[in-house]
């Protein structure tokens, strides 16, 4: 369907109060501030595009403490990140995310100063002493916060490592050396054993079976700093590990898939990038004519990951490296990607920088514009934020807290429920339907979604300091019990029951607003 057909099947259309255009699109004739800029937005039942599996967060470094403090407020930090109950008026208590990563730490926290990594807070514990014996009491914070998640209806949880255990390592450190992979292949065999050991051990603690395991984060960086636990991998490394882990996993029988490979920026996917030997992952791995070729493994999920990072601005450079990488991806048979980290760095050019606790709703709406882009533009069935819980003076947690490993206050952020504007609505199984616009972006940002009962998502975002008319228009159906869900500089998700599906709907400035409605 082209552009010029849709007014002949639009039963209303879409009406934008446009200030000026952003950045990335001048415009010849701005417009002033009591103007209206007609555009046409559409809404294609019968056009699909991907079907979305989940929105995650990870339990890194906070939750190893948060989730030993008193019960009152843990329980408040776990409502906000994974609830679906509804407060009183009927606006979410939480943003119901479906799915928790598990850190399965190296053990930097045993080590102390020891360990080189200066930051307490960014050690982790081990379940693995140096004897070989394992303690499944250890990251206990961390367990109660995965069976927090599972409470509260959380059915999917990858597990992830920063670094093998400080016992394989070549340093005997979490962190690697001169840029050089922090594990020789010799340990591949001893650390999938360890991940398969870990597997198995949580389930017997907690009760809940990982479905995800993720041996290598980042590759790509050198990670010698000390700043974290972390190490560099060749993509031949990468496939040597995942070979000996898919052994272990069967030797063990275990239903966990292995997923790969964190690239920590988009372009490794689908080009080298500068680094010849940790590029090009996507054919790396699921080429047959690879020598890293792993795409044929039965435990090897059959998805890509990479990290929105430095990838992100302007909107123009950050929709056409989407584009690439979605084409790259859809050209292996089967091939998704999820999106599996990302917070707000400092690389934004002038648009936002990531130095700054900001519980604003500025940050929550450029998260917005990221999710739209990776969900909408480089077709991403899953998405994933970086740190759940944080204590930094940084644009990286969705709920802070007081840098207190005993007790403290927590501080609900706007990002949060800018994420909760996905996550709470679009559950999985969930289908990207097709969006005709014209004329909006990136100022006015518009995705939808068909839930799996039958339910109509649509995430609008406003980045305008104007007010926008906005009226759904469908192509095969109609839109019945209409209300919606906005996030602003003073709401939190906060909801409008019974609008007429007839009326336009106004979004407010600054807003990210969730339309939900029923269709027939």
């Amino acid at each position: 369907m082209n552009f010029k057909q849709v007014g002949k099947i639009l039963p209303f259309v879409l009406s934008i109060s446009v200030s000026a255009c952003g950045k990335d699109k001048p415009s010849n004739n701005p417009l002033t501030p009591d103007q209206k800029k007609q555009i046409t937005v559409l809404i294609d039942l019968g056009k699909t595009h991907q079907t979305i599996e989940n929105f995650g967060a990870s339990d890194a470094w906070s939750c190893q403490f948060a989730g030993n403090w008193p019960e009152a407020k843990r329980n408040a930090i776990a409502d906000l990140l994974f609830s679906r109950e509804l407060k009183a008026d009927g606006s979410p208590e939480g943003i119901g995310l479906s799915l928790w990563r598990f850190n399965i730490g190296a053990g930097s926290a045993q080590q102390g100063s020891q360990s080189g990594i200066g930051d307490e807070w960014r050690r982790a514990e081990s379940f693995l002493d140096d004897n070989g014996n394992y303690d499944w009491n250890r990251q206990s914070g961390q367990m109660w916060f995965l069976k927090a998640a599972k409470e509260r209806g959380v059915n999917q949880f990858l597990a992830f490592t920063n670094s093998p255990p400080v016992q394989m390592t070549v340093n005997k450190k979490a962190f690697a050396t001169s840029a050089q992979p922090n594990l020789a292949s010799g340990n591949f065999q001893a650390f999938a054993d360890f991940l398969t050991a870990v597997i198995k051990g949580v389930q017997v603690k907690s009760g809940i079976m990982f479905n995800y395991i993720s041996p290598a984060n980042e590759p790509q960086w050198d990670w010698s700093d000390g700043g974290q636990e972390g190490t560099p991998f060749t993509n031949n490394d990468i496939s040597g590990m995942v070979k000996a882990l898919d052994a272990s996993i069967k030797t063990n029988n275990l239903n966990t898939k292995i997923t790969i490979s964190e690239a920590g920026q988009y372009e490794f996917l689908y080009s080298a990038n500068g680094k010849s030997d940790r590029g090009n992952q996507i054919d790396a791995f699921f080429d047959q004519a690879s020598p890293n070729y792993i795409g044929n493994l039965s435990s090897v999920e059959k998805h890509i990951c990479g990290h929105s990072y430095f990838t992100t601005s302007t909107y123009t450079r950050a929709v056409s490296i989407r584009k690439q990488l979605a084409a790259k991806v859809a050209s292996v048979n089967g091939l998704s990607l999820w999106q599996s980290e990302y917070c707000i760095l400092g690389d934004n050019e002038n648009e936002m920088k990531g130095d700054g606790r900001d519980l604003s709703i500025a940050p929550a709406l450029y998260l917005a514009r990221v999710i739209h882009n990776d969900l909408v533009n480089a077709n991403a069935t899953a998405w994933q934020w970086w740190l759940a819980v944080s204590p930094y003076n940084y644009k990286d947690g969705l709920v802070y807290i007081d840098k207190n490993k005993i007790d403290g206050a927590y501080y609900p952020s706007k990002m949060l429920w800018s994420l909760g504007n996905y996550s709470r609505f679009i559950t999985p199984g969930s289908v990207r339907l097709d969006v005709i616009s014209k004329g909006a972006e990136p100022e006015i940002l518009v995705s939808s979604y068909r839930t799996t009962d039958n339910k109509l998502v649509t995430v609008a975002v406003n980045s305008t300091p104007q007010s926008v008319e906005l009226n759904l228009a469908l192509s095969g159906g109609k839109v019945k019990n209409l209300s919606t869900y906005t996030t602003s500089a003073s709401k939190d998700l906060a909801i409008k029951q019974a609008l007429p599906a007839d009326k336009p709907i106004i979004l407010e400035p600054q807003t990210i607003t969730t339309l939900l409605s029923d269709m027939e």
